[in-house]
């Protein structure tokens, strides 16, 4: 259970994306013109989760902020507390119910999840095939697919409208679908650097590297 838990976590990280200039770019272009002109980015979120048994989803949601390259933080603020810090070096995540915190090193993570998007350099292709998935529900969407045999996801898609990044969807290979929505959205905004400093509280159980 808090490895399926903690993989969705990682997912969304994980992710968060944002601006363009052309409310009309396709999809492939507004996020080339994020990842070019956006350094640093905070917002909200909600979260959807529909598992493959079709049972009720569920609802989730809270706050981000990322620094490129490498430093975020994706705070889960309902129905639970749960925490994802990327300081350059690892990602952490701590789930307070439990008083658990898993950790591995934060290359290993861009390389297999969402959070090369967020987070990451330039380098998209590198980890993802990239490529326009065409207009749905107003947005401009595109498809990412890691690259990697061993990511936890089978795609990715992100849509954006009027330069700015609305909607995450990613499907898992436990034949789950997480639908993101992002708002309150700001770009560049100057950022604490403790936002990305993870101690772990004392008494927590410590798993990882």
């Amino acid at each position: 259970m808090m490895i399926r838990r903690h993989a969705t976590l990682r997912a969304f990280g994980l992710a968060l994306l944002f601006a363009a200039s052309s409310a009309h770019a396709d999809g492939l272009a507004q996020l080339k013109q994020f990842m070019e002109g956006t350094r640093s980015a905070k917002g909200t979120f909600t979260q959807q989760v529909l598992s493959k048994s079709g049972r009720k989803p569920q609802q989730a949601g809270g706050t981000f902020a990322f620094a490129r390259p490498g430093k975020f933080r994706w705070t889960y603020e309902k129905p639970y507390a749960q925490l994802l810090v990327g300081d350059g070096n690892k990602l952490w995540a701590y789930d307070q119910e439990l008083n658990q915190v898993t950790t591995k090193k934060l290359g290993q993570a861009l390389g297999t999840t969402p959070a090369a998007i967020l987070a990451g350099d330039n380098a998209l292709d590198k980890n993802f095939v990239l490529k326009d998935a065409g207009s749905a529900d107003g947005l401009e969407w595109v498809e990412a697919t890691p690259r990697a045999s061993d990511s936890s996801f089978e795609r990715i898609r992100m849509g954006f409208a009027g330069g700015q990044l609305k909607a995450m969807i990613l499907n898992d290979n436990f034949g789950q679908t997480t639908s993101l929505s992002f708002g309150h959205m700001e770009r560049n905004p100057a950022l604490d650097a403790g936002l990305f400093r993870f101690v772990p509280p004392k008494g927590a159980d410590l798993v990882g590297e």
